[in-house]
């Protein structure tokens, strides 16, 4: 009797969602699905009546195609929100529900999809069972690397003089020499020339001492801008370092630098 009193007061009209109506052909008279969320009204064209019995024969098969429908391609109600709930709520479990439905479909149809998952997960499983933690890889890969044996070519350079020091890999000196060592003094100690031959000399004494022997690696380290930091780089790349320059693996600079810290001296002016 409800029912029969709203089709005769309102005979033209029907009750349809949105999302449903969006849904529908144009031309169709009857709709697919109905929702008792978020009602709205479709209108029917003027030449179209529906009785009572007509009514609800129409609303029993729209019901029936709404359930095959949502099992063909929604996700279920359970993951679907009611319309009381939050809108930011509704748009994620909706999004959620959509991509879940999204890897269940691309799984079904990709064969190495799923193989692919399958062992992404079985590599998350055993990394759970092996407890990995950062230390103990790091740990793991530096124990199977060999570590290298590298001997340090340390040169001091600045304008009054020069000092070339060669250490042990364990930074213990072999050897420590300065441009007064081979007999220069004063001002002529932080020449180019001084620098030079100070270079030449230690290449000398390295060979003479049988330390190639011992070098496997070497360092090159360079400290400060005075004329024996170019001095001693031609000397590596000369004659008298072709035994030592196929072992230099690394040419690093040590020059101090000061952030802040005391005052400096005021600059020298000559004239």
């Amino acid at each position: 009797m409800a029912m029969e009193h709203v089709f005769k007061q309102a005979p033209r009209w029907l009750f349809i969602c949105g999302r449903c109506k969006k849904r529908l052909p144009p031309n169709d008279r009857l709709f697919r699905s109905i929702s008792t969320s978020g009602l709205r009204h479709a209108e029917i064209s003027d030449q179209d009546t529906l009785t009572p019995r007509q009514a609800q024969d129409a609303i029993s098969e729209a019901a029936s195609l709404q359930k095959t429908t949502d099992q063909d391609t929604l996700p279920s109600t359970a993951s679907r929100p009611s319309s009381r709930e939050d809108p930011t709520a509704q748009n994620v479990a909706s999004f959620r529900g959509s991509m879940a439905t999204t890897l269940r479909q691309q799984q079904n149809r990709s064969p190495t999809a799923r193989a692919g998952n399958t062992a992404i997960e079985s590599l998350f499983a055993e990394s759970k069972r092996s407890q990995f933690t950062p230390n103990a890889i790091a740990s793991s890969s530096l124990a199977d690397t060999p570590l290298l044996e590298v001997h340090h070519l340390h040169v001091y350079s600045t304008k009054h003089n020069t000092h070339i020091t060669l250490t042990k890999p364990d930074r213990h000196p072999i050897m420590s020499v300065s441009a007064g060592t081979i007999g220069f003094r004063k001002a002529a100690r932080g020449t180019y020339d001084a620098a030079y031959q100070l270079g030449a000399y230690v290449m000398g004494r390295i060979q003479q001492q049988g330390l190639l022997t011992q070098i496997k690696n070497l360092e090159v380290v360079l400290r400060d801008f005075g004329p024996g930091r170019e001095a001693v780089t031609k000397i590596l790349l000369g004659s008298e370092g072709r035994n030592l320059r196929g072992r230099v693996i690394r040419v690093c600079d040590a020059t101090r630098l000061k952030f802040g810290g005391t005052r400096s001296k005021k600059p020298r002016r000559l004239g």
